[in-house]
């Protein structure tokens, strides 16, 4: 299967930023993670970061043309008021999970609200990292 995961603005950062909420692993770590995930799974999976609202508009229209099977979106700080990105995300008919890192229901009253949900099959919150790692499962068994 061919799945695309998105990181939005700031996870580039992680373990830099509030350690207490996003953890101590860096962004690289993350990313072997997924890679790893990909191997064992026989899937080719790609991930892009951008901290640019346009540049995360860009990729998902890309996944239209490059026979993207499935969406993992990290959509960060965006979820709460990017309805750009919730119609790039809404044009594209494939399975889709917006993941957070952390439990966005426990945090600041902006964070509960996601535009972008609706237009995504699933969402997962709170799980950490492993949060990637159960999204890409998700897609996984969902288009078998």
């Amino acid at each position: 299967m061919k799945i695309l995961v998105i990181n939005g603005p700031n996870l580039n950062f992680l373990g830099i930023r509030e350690k207490g909420i996003y953890g101590t692993i860096d962004y690289a770590g993350l990313v072997k993670m997924i890679e790893d995930k990909g191997k064992e799974t026989g899937s080719e999976i790609s991930v892009f970061q951008s901290n640019h609202e346009g540049a995360i508009i860009d990729k998902i229209q890309e996944a239209y043309f490059d026979g993207t099977e499935g969406i993992v979106i990290n959509p960060g700080a965006f979820t709460h008021y990017s309805y750009a990105i919730r119609d790039a995300l809404a044009s594209i008919v494939v399975p889709k999970v917006e993941i957070h890192i952390s439990d966005i229901t426990k945090r600041e009253e902006f964070r509960k609200i996601s535009v972008t949900k609706e237009v995504c099959d699933k969402q997962i919150y709170g799980h950490g990292l492993q949060g990637y790692l159960e999204a890409i499962e998700y897609l996984l068994e969902n288009n078998r």
